[in-house]
Order: C-alpha cells, then sequence, then structure tokens
C-alpha cells in the first residue's frame, strides 16, 4: 500500500512527522506538504505564481503551495504512481462543526478524493500533545478503509481528543456541529499608522449536543464524520424552482 500525506500546518510539524512514522509501518509513505503554516487556507489553488517543489529528504517533499496545491501537484506530476489513498494531518487543533468550511486539513483530503483516491483528514484536540494517539487512530482507519470502501464523493474528516491512547474512548460516527457567529476582528495600527485587522477567535459552541463532532470529542471518544462533496441541497429543489418561475 501506498500513502500519500499531507497538511496545513507545514512539512516540518510534529504532527505529519508522527504520521509518516507510524503509517511507515503498514505502507509505503510520501509527504507532500506545504513549506510553512498554512492553516486556514481551504480549497484555495495558486494560480497567481509558480509553485516550487523541494525534496527534504526521500518521499519528502516542501512545495511552496497550500495543502490543496501539494496534493494536487504530488498526484498529477510527482509521482510515478497513484497513491492508494490520502491522510491528511495530524492537524494541531480540531476542525469540528464549522470549522471544516476553512480548514486546510480537510481540504487536502477533499482534493485527493476530488482526484479519485479515498481519503481522511485527522486532527488532534488542544493543547495537541498526543500526536501518537491520533496517529494509532489514523493507522486503525487506514487499515479498515484498505479492506473496505467509501462512496466515491465522500471523505471522512477524524477528530480525536487530546489523551494519551490508554485513556482513549471508542470511535464515535458523528455529524458536524456548529458554532455562534465568529468573534470580530481586533483593529490595530501598523508602525505607519495604517489600519490593520486580526481575523477574531471562532464563535463559541452552537449545535453541540449528543450526536454531533463537539459532543464525541468532548466525551473523550474518536469523532468519525463522513463528509460528502457533493454539496447539493436536493431537499430545495422544489422551494427554490417554485421562486424562480415568479414572474416578479
Amino acid at each position: 500500500m501506498k500513502i500519500l500525506i499531507s497538511n496545513d500546518d507545514g512539512c516540518q510539524s510534529p504532527g505529519i512527522l508522527c504520521l509518516a512514522k507510524v503509517l511507515k509501518e503498514i505502507a509505503d509513505v510520501v509527504i507532500a506538504a506545504p513549506d510553512r503554516n498554512r492553516s486556514g487556507a481551504s480549497n484555495s489553488l495558486t494560480l497567481d505564481r509558480p509553485l516550487r517543489v523541494k525534496e527534504m529528504d526521500e518521499n519528502h517533499y516542501s512545495i511552496t503551495g497550500t495543502p490543496t496545491d501539494c496534493v494536487h501537484v504530488a498526484v498529477s506530476t510527482l509521482l510515478d504512481e497513484l497513491p492508494n489513498m490520502i491522510v491528511s494531518g495530524i492537524n494541531q487543533g480540531p476542525n469540528l462543526g464549522d470549522d471544516i468550511l476553512y480548514s486546510g486539513t480537510v481540504a487536502a483530503a477533499i482534493e485527493g478524493r476530488s482526484l479519485g483516491l479515498p481519503s481522511i483528514a485527522v486532527s488532534l484536540n488542544f493543547p495537541a500533545v498526543h500526536y501518537e494517539t491520533a496517529a494509532q487512530v489514523a493507522k486503525n482507519l487506514v487499515i479498515k478503509l484498505a479492506k473496505g470502501s467509501l462512496p466515491s464523493h465522500t471523505i471522512l474528516n477524524v477528530n480525536v481528543p487530546d489523551v494519551p491512547l490508554s485513556e482513549l474512548g471508542k470511535y464515535e460516527i458523528t455529524r458536524l456541529g456548529t458554532r455562534h457567529r465568529a468573534q470580530p476582528c481586533i483593529k490595530q495600527q501598523d508602525p505607519r499608522g495604517h489600519d490593520i485587522y486580526w481575523i477574531g477567535e471562532l464563535g463559541p459552541e452552537a449545535d453541540a449536543g449528543a450526536g454531533t463532532d463537539f459532543h464525541a470529542v468532548r466525551a473523550g471518544h474518536v469523532s468519525v464524520t463522513p463528509l460528502r462533496l457533493d454539496w447539493t441541497d436536493f431537499k430545495s429543489f422544489n422551494h427554490v424552482a417554485e421562486w424562480l418561475r415568479d414572474p416578479n
């Protein structure tokens, strides 16, 4: 089995190095990840400048782009043969609920799935110390996925509590929770007196009850959320079609 690993924390982050070490026990591993932290990059592709690829070590590539760029370049160009699957992570911090809209970790998995490959995104809850726990979870899920399959438009978004492996709870299938509106941007001034803005903190939990990813991780369980790439809201077809037909 051959596995491509990427992330959004950077090609030398502790999460990706731990993940690669553990997955090498069961597969040939290639790392293709951003040259620096690209958290929040979402599904962006770099189209305004060329990308540079540096081989840090054997099968370990640093790329001057987003997580989506890294998976795209690796699958389409760098690798001599297609990997069997993509594993993105281990992210430093969770990707729960609305976080997936901005997450570069999830985006790397989405790009892998859009290129036809089974994909998993793995994140470790804060303070993000027990990477080995998340790596073992990833290994278990890779083994299961290798024996089974996922629907062609589905990835797995996995969030792991930051606890020793011996204290880890069960694996729980979850749905995405939601957050309240994000906190306001923080306005400051640069040394020349120009206004600058820092993006504010994520909003607090809103829908975080039983069955959600928030609830599972808070209870010490591994949250496994299947995400579908086709965002079409088929239930709204008739409603939208009705007001489209209204001449006014």
